[in-house]
């Protein structure tokens, strides 16, 4: 038990680390941008290991409600962790409310996908093995690339548009999942991305366990039963329905905890989280 708690330790002492390259997923400016300030301009900071290169990409998408990003608890804290693994690791600083609405961040996602294979030889990674991992509405946003993927337009003018959307696995830590089972809704993610009164469509849409089929990649979820914030009936409906329609899945639910835990390193309970994910990755065939 004390090992994972060390492992989250040694992953975290490594935040002197020099800075890592941030790419700009749109040089020249992204779909719908409304300015060219930093917050218009997605990028992602590109994280890779230095020992024992497992050529996997995890792409990281962390939480904030749509309305910020918890950059480094659910960001370079996470990115730092995977590198321990081996596993290369791109945080995405995605579009967010009050400037960018639903489809701007999963446009961002997809994007991110899209740039790390089309740059998988160059980051030394397979390309059929990225995914995409969110945390709170991170993971709403990691849901939903991994429910809302396309195969690529064979036309696309830009090459990169060319290549499929859809991660080969997701991680999904607390993460908002449903915006029409109104007792479990995060209210304040659900109107930072889709508005006051969305579209019941357009909610339906949105809300990722009603997208799950039996393309979606295999996923694993974590949460806590004590989630003030966002219920854990949001991972509970996302597994049920990737049970269903015959998706390879894992949950977790502690027992105790509260919302946006990140590695949770002062936790001895809560803090095996990341050795669970570890054997996932592993049964996966992902690790050495």
């Amino acid at each position: 038990m004390l090992r994972h708690l060390a492992l989250v330790l040694s992953a975290c002492a490594l935040l002197s680390a020099a800075d890592p390259a941030v790419e700009m997923l749109w040089p020249n400016g992204a779909p719908g941008a409304v300015g060219k300030e930093p917050g218009d301009q997605p990028n992602l900071t590109v994280y890779p290991p230095k020992v024992r290169p497992a050529g996997v990409a995890v792409i990281v998408c962390p939480g904030g409600g749509y309305r910020g990003l918890a950059v480094d608890k659910e960001g370079t804290q996470i990115a730092l962790w995977l590198n321990s693994l081996g596993v290369s690791a791109f945080v995405l600083q995605y579009r967010i409310a009050p400037r960018y609405h639903h489809p701007a961040p999963l446009q961002d996602a997809q994007r991110a996908i899209r740039f790390v294979r089309a740059n998988a030889q160059k980051y030394g990674i397979a390309a059929d093995q990225i995914g995409i991992m969110g945390f709170s509405a991170g993971g709403h946003l990691a849901s939903s690339a991994a429910t809302l993927f396309d195969a690529g337009a064979a036309d696309a003018p830009d090459q990169m548009d060319r290549l499929s959307s859809r991660p080969d696995f997701a991680i999904l830590m607390y993460p908002v999942i449903t915006f029409t089972e109104e007792a479990y809704v995060h209210k304040g993610s659900r109107t930072s991305l889709l508005g006051e009164n969305p579209d019941p469509a357009l909610a339906e849409r949105m809300s990722t366990e009603r997208q799950v089929t039996a393309k979606t990649p295999p996923v694993f979820l974590f949460h806590t039963t004590t989630d003030a914030v966002v219920p854990s009936e949001n991972s509970a409906l996302f597994y049920l329905a990737a049970r269903k329609a015959g998706v390879p899945a894992e949950l977790h639910i502690y027992e105790q905890g509260p919302h946006g835990v990140g590695l949770a390193s002062t936790s001895f309970a809560l803090s095996s989280w990341p050795s669970r994910l570890a054997d996932w990755l592993r049964v996966r065939g992902l690790l050495h």
